[in-house]
């Protein structure tokens, strides 16, 4: 409707342009052909002597038309030849209230008094005007200011030329504009129509799978892409969110799953330890006291792995993607790297700790980093055999942390940062399986690099590496 209504005003506004151009122009026309119309000629008889070029004269143009008839086109003229009246005719006005017919007029022409006294005072000698001949037939008349060529006698000569034909034409253009204009406007609206139908199909799909994942809530729907423009980058779009909302979804789903897998174990430990104190009480028979001491510390034990699971699960449960500057400040992780360390000598006695630490700073979030650094010693601590050594050092924004424990298998390398993942080898030590996921999203997080590998000199072990954008100095 908005291309219809455009197109309508600019074939409206180009037609009446065209139209009024082609008015001035035939109107023009018709002057000129008036101006070419030659004055009344003078008349000889037979033997020279000369008659009057205006035989017909009264006070008016209506008692002048008897005499119209005795000159009408085809008759012969007193000099015996054939005068053929065309569509224009004359009349001469002499004085102030004589009008005189010439030979070979048709007809009489209606007089304007403002004229003939703007031509009588001298102010011009030409002009034009819209007028009629006498019978009300519209024309245009050519006024101009001359004299009787037999007396000399001044007077105004009328010349007036029919707008019938001029009309005529006029209107036939106003016709086929009209015409043409409608056609345009009727074309523009069904063309606009079927563009707008086949440039707006993909939103028509658009809605359709939005329409359809509301109704079923089955996100991951897709629509197909052609071509680059706006509607293929919409729809584009809308693939990649609804692609990242099934993703969320699984990961979500995944992390339930995994989260009640873990907690079964713990809970199920902890409620057949409480049904067996239980049931020692209502049967009278209390359990030992060295039996009663295990199994309270057996559910302190899965207390703390139960604290230590939640803890993990809410780590992992914020956006993958803060917000720009959320919680990031400038944080010294050579400092970070110290307290990690002291942390970790209290869980690991014996273990003799190797230290390289200079000088690093970051931006991030200080709390999530420290805690990143303590799950990767607490990883070595919890693999180094009694008495080993961990080497921890921080060379320009590279942390490693290398331990002498048993190392970890090529085929497992791939899944060491999955959440819930730990080696069938290690299922007996204690651990979730989401710290070292927590340890890749805090670094991700932090636009840094993580990785774990066997050890780089041959030796047994494992060797985390973590790459931290930074600066040695002090920022400004």
């Amino acid at each position: 409707m908005l291309t219809a209504a455009a197109v309508a005003v600019a074939i409206a506004l180009s037609a009446l342009a065209c139209w009024f151009v082609v008015e001035r122009q035939v109107y023009q026309q018709v002057k000129t052909g008036l101006a070419a119309v030659p004055a009344p000629a003078q008349l000889q008889l037979a033997d020279g002597r000369p008659i009057p070029t205006f035989p017909f004269c009264n006070t008016s143009p209506a008692a002048v038309q008897t005499a119209v008839a005795s000159t009408r086109p085809g008759h012969r003229g007193p000099d015996g030849g054939l005068h053929r009246g065309d569509q224009s005719s004359s009349e001469g006005i002499f004085g102030p209230s004589r009008v005189c017919l010439p030979w070979g007029a048709t007809k009489g022409i209606n007089t304007v008094s403002s004229d003939l006294d703007a031509l009588s005072t001298g102010s011009t000698k030409i002009t034009y005007r819209s007028g009629s001949f006498v019978d009300g037939t519209p024309a245009t008349v050519r006024v101009a200011l001359t004299s009787d060529p037999l007396t000399g006698e001044p007077y105004v000569l009328l010349t007036a030329a029919p707008l019938s034909y001029a009309q005529d034409s006029l209107r036939t253009l106003a016709l086929i504009l009209l015409g043409v204009a409608a056609l345009g406007v009727v074309g523009a609206g069904v063309t606009g129509r079927i563009v707008a139908r086949s440039a707006l199909k993909p939103v028509d799909d658009l809605t359709d799978v939005v329409e359809h994942i509301a109704r079923t809530e089955e996100v991951g729907s897709t629509i197909p892409v052609h071509g680059n423009d706006e509607i293929a980058r919409l729809a584009a779009s809308f693939n990649s969110m609804s692609t990242a909302l099934a993703n969320s979804r699984d990961r979500q789903t995944r992390l339930i799953a995994d989260a009640g897998h873990e907690l079964r174990t713990p809970l199920t430990s902890l409620r057949t330890n409480v049904d067996l104190m239980i049931r020692s009480d209502d049967t009278g028979r209390p359990l030992p006291p060295a039996t009663r001491t295990k199994l309270l510390g057996n559910m302190k034990a899965q207390m703390q792995e139960l604290t230590l699971l939640i803890g993990d699960l809410l780590q992992l449960s914020r956006p993958d993607s803060p917000k720009p500057g959320q919680n990031r400040t400038v944080v010294a992780l050579h400092e970070i790297a110290d307290r990690a360390v002291e942390r970790a000598r209290l869980r690991g006695p014996g273990l003799v700790f190797d230290l390289d630490i200079n000088p690093w700073y970051v931006h991030g979030d200080g709390a999530a980093l420290e805690r990143a650094v303590i799950n990767l010693l607490d990883n070595a601590v919890k693999y180094s055999p009694p008495g080993g050594s961990i080497q921890v050092a921080l060379q320009q924004g590279v942390l490693t942390v290398r331990d002498h424990g048993p190392g970890i298998p090529t085929d497992e390398l791939q899944y060491v940062f999955d959440r819930f993942w730990r080696s069938p080898s290690s299922r007996q030590l204690p651990g979730s399986g989401l710290g070292l996921s927590i340890v890749a999203q805090t670094i991700r997080d932090t636009e840094g690099e993580v990785s774990l590998g066997p050890a780089t000199d041959g030796g047994p072990g494992a060797l985390a590496t973590v790459r931290l954008p930074g600066q040695a100095d002090v920022p400004q």
